[in-house]
């Protein structure tokens, strides 16, 4: 009996081992050193690109993403609106009261799932125009302010808990609300303001901007393989505020709207800088969010309210509300 006792965890013991070794391998992969830099921003973008700006709006426009018919569209949480630009012309599509719309994302139905800083998250359906609730507690417990938001490939939904957090008061907390679920899942916590957040091209990575830290955390997804690796910090960032919205590349690399910076930063998927896209000379500093559509990638830029937009060589990963 002790015999196979001791067998039995030495083999579970073993078992440990391999999936930590096999986790160390996805973290720890064997590349050479280079010889020159590993990167330049030209890799991204052609400096012969030019920013062009797209829209100029009003409020705080925040939550940039594109529907099927190549609109854009938006919302400013001090003014209540959901925002879409259609041939260039800036409408208000919706105005409302007594809540603070921050992060937007369109469901592959059509609808437009949207964050709010009083702690709901609901979905707006443009056809009927009509507004729902989806999720605004965990465990009893109404949840506190919200602000960004990014669809999994099986239409699992990630969301940032950033209020009342801050970098000497790590209290943040990021959700996954499974597909058709009403019940969110405590996917991570303690974060020093949860921002901005994006899913990995392979999908086994969730990239979260702790903005409070000015930096980007890496946390294994829920649909990443048993043998996962460990979260760690993915950038580093100096200058501004912190890292804002997020965008990823089909190629993996990281798109990040650094606050009061007034650029974008690119990283790979090792974390390593290809180097800054920065907005015109003048122009502000509150880059907030961005996406692609077709071979540009999107910014809003919220202390003049305006979409920029430049011509990039990657194309974007395409988001779960166009597949």
């Amino acid at each position: 009996m002790k015999k196979r006792a001791f067998v039995v965890t030495v083999l579970i013991i073993l078992s440990l081992i391999t999936v930590t070794v096999v986790g160390a391998k996805a973290l720890y992969v064997k590349k050479p050193v280079p010889k020159e830099e590993r990167h330049s921003i030209s890799e991204i973008v052609s400096p012969s690109s030019k920013w062009e700006k797209v829209a100029v709006g009003s409020g705080f426009m925040e939550g940039i993403n594109f529907d099927r018919s190549g609109n854009i569209w938006m919302v400013s949480p001090p003014t209540g609106e959901i925002i879409k630009v259609e041939d260039d012309k800036v409408s208000i599509i919706e105005k409302y009261a007594g809540i603070l719309p921050v992060g937007a994302k369109f469901h592959k139905d059509g609808r437009l799932f949207i964050t709010d800083v009083t702690g709901k998250l609901y979905a707006y359906d443009p056809t009927t125009r009509s507004r729902t609730t989806i999720v605004d507690s965990y465990n009893g417990s109404p949840l506190n302010g919200l602000n960004d938001l990014v669809f999994d490939q099986d239409g699992g939904l990630y969301f940032t808990e950033p209020m009342g957090s801050s970098a000497t008061k790590p209290t943040g907390r990021v959700f996954y609300l499974p597909p058709n679920s009403k019940e969110p899942v405590l996917f991570q916590e303690g974060i020093a303001y949860p921002n901005g957040i994006a899913i990995s091209a392979n999908g086994q990575r969730v990239y979260i901007s702790e903005f409070a830290t000015n930096r980007i955390i890496s946390v294994p997804s829920k649909n990443a393989q048993d043998a996962r690796e460990t979260p760690f910090v993915f950038g580093q960032f100096e200058g501004g505020i912190g890292p804002d919205g997020l965008a990823v590349d089909t190629e993996g690399n990281l798109y990040v709207a650094h606050f009061q910076a007034g650029e974008i930063v690119v990283l790979d998927t090792s974390g390593f800088k290809y180097g800054t896209i920065r907005l015109p000379k003048d122009e502000g500093t509150f880059t907030t969010n961005l996406t692609f559509h077709n071979v540009y990638l999107y910014v809003t830029e919220s202390s003049k309210n305006e979409v920029w937009r430049i011509e990039v060589k990657k194309e974007g990963l395409q988001p779960y509300g166009l597949q």
